[in-house]
């Protein structure tokens, strides 16, 4: 039997392949930084070659890493379904699914119910950890994203097309100086998502505005936290149509009458082998037509 070089080693490597970053990698691995850069050159050692393009704090597989990562993708996701296989029941369905918790908490924790009712045997592993698209086949089996578009690997199936919505609190039009112009945003802090960089800056755009600056942007990994500091007076959010409408806040207003398209929406993404498999198939055809009939 051939040499092989240690799991570990490859385990490393397609986390940093996959995350782009040594730091999130290790993080994810719950290794130290050094101790996942030994791993990773370990690897490169056993095979002889380079397998990245070191930058200042990333890294970006070269064509020999490319290369490696296509042909031994498919026999990892082997592995991780015989051994889920192993260790499921056979009357338990179980599907691994990364979701952003805002989505989780507004559009799929209400209806969860019915699909139970429905498919009792099946059971959702809940990540929130981000990097939802890039961890596909290695710790999630599908993932809800909010993106631009869908690297075309995968299969994507789109969940929803939105508006931006400027939300504040609810004292900023009812106070002395209601904000009742774009203009007055000079004076307010912008509070944008990381997953949707150029919410502002597009909002602006199509608003006719193209040269507003807030007093400052503030960057957010977590919509509901967005939501709470913009009640809070912090900011204020831009965000969708959908976030709005689902959080009932009634310290929260949409501010300003402009409809404005968004970029963003929300996908359900998998790898394409990933549908043959029966949780995968049977939470997506229920998302899918539970999603089709809210837009009825």
């Amino acid at each position: 039997m051939r040499r092989l070089p240690p799991l570990t080693a490859i385990e490393a490597f397609v986390q940093v392949a996959r995350l782009g970053s040594i730091k999130a990698a290790a993080e994810e691995l719950a290794l130290s930084s050094p101790a996942l850069s030994r791993r990773v050159q370990a690897l490169e050692r056993f095979i002889g070659k380079p397998l990245f393009e070191r930058r200042h704090q990333a890294l970006r597989l070269n064509a020999e890493g490319d290369r490696l990562l296509g042909m031994i993708a498919p026999a990892l996701d082997a592995m991780t379904d015989a051994v889920e296989a192993m260790t499921s029941g056979s009357e338990l369905l179980r599907l691994r699914l990364g979701v952003l918790p805002l989505y989780a908490t507004q559009q799929l924790l209400p209806r969860l119910p019915e699909l139970k009712r429905r498919h009792p045997e099946l059971h959702l592993d809940v990540d929130t950890a981000g990097y939802g698209v890039t961890r596909l086949g290695d710790g999630l089996d599908a993932a809800i994203v909010i993106a631009r578009d869908i690297d075309p690997g995968f299969y994507s199936k789109r969940l929803d097309r939105n508006r931006v919505h400027v939300i504040g609190a609810r004292a900023l039009v009812e106070g002395p100086d209601p904000i009742t112009r774009p203009e007055q945003l000079a004076k307010l802090t912008a509070l944008v998502h990381r997953d949707m960089p150029e919410t502002f800056t597009a909002w602006r755009a199509a608003a006719g505005f193209p040269d507003l600056e807030p007093l400052a942007i503030d960057h957010f990994d977590s919509g509901n936290l967005m939501l709470e500091a913009a009640a809070q007076g912090l900011g204020v959010a831009f965000m969708l149509e959908s976030h709005f409408e689902a959080a009932r806040d009634q310290r929260l207003v949409q501010l300003f009458d402009l409809t404005v398209e968004s970029h963003y929406s929300y996908w359900f993404v998998c790898r394409p082998r990933a549908l043959s498999q029966r949780p995968v198939k049977i939470f997506h055809d229920w998302l899918i037509e539970a999603m089709g009939a809210d837009k009825a």
